[in-house]
């Protein structure tokens, strides 16, 4: 059972920046896209961010599209994201996913794995 953990979250001004980290465990040869999402209370989870392990593939939410950066390091099966220019509206619970080949990757219930969440919240 692949395990991941998040880390980096916290409260933050408007305008600030803030780094994510993940870091998977178990059967890390199974993954193949390795994202983050959040969620807001009441809400459902959105789409964030997503890379290919294999070659570094991004996709991205219109939402953060030029202000997060995803990023890898597969030699400690870890996946980070940057969130740059914050907004009051970013303020969320953050979660790491991963998943299995072939399946699409904006989708939240096509990622197997999850981490615990960890909150971000920007202030105004």
């Amino acid at each position: 059972q692949v395990q991941l953990v998040e880390s980096g979250g916290g409260l933050v001004q408007a305008g600030g920046s803030l780094g994510l980290s993940c870091v998977a465990s178990g059967p890390t040869s199974s993954i193949w896209d390795m994202g983050w999402f959040r969620q807001v209370p009441g809400q459902e989870r959105e789409f964030l961010a997503t890379i290919r392990r294999r070659d570094g593939t991004t996709t991205y939410a219109n939402a953060v599209k030029g202000r997060f950066t995803i990023s890898r390091d597969n030699a400690k099966n870890a996946v980070y994201l940057r969130a740059n220019s914050l907004k009051p509206e970013d303020t969320a619970v953050y979660y790491c996913a991963a998943k299995d080949w072939g399946l699409e990757v904006t989708t939240a219930a096509n990622y197997a794995y999850w981490g615990q969440g960890t909150q971000v919240t920007v202030s105004s």
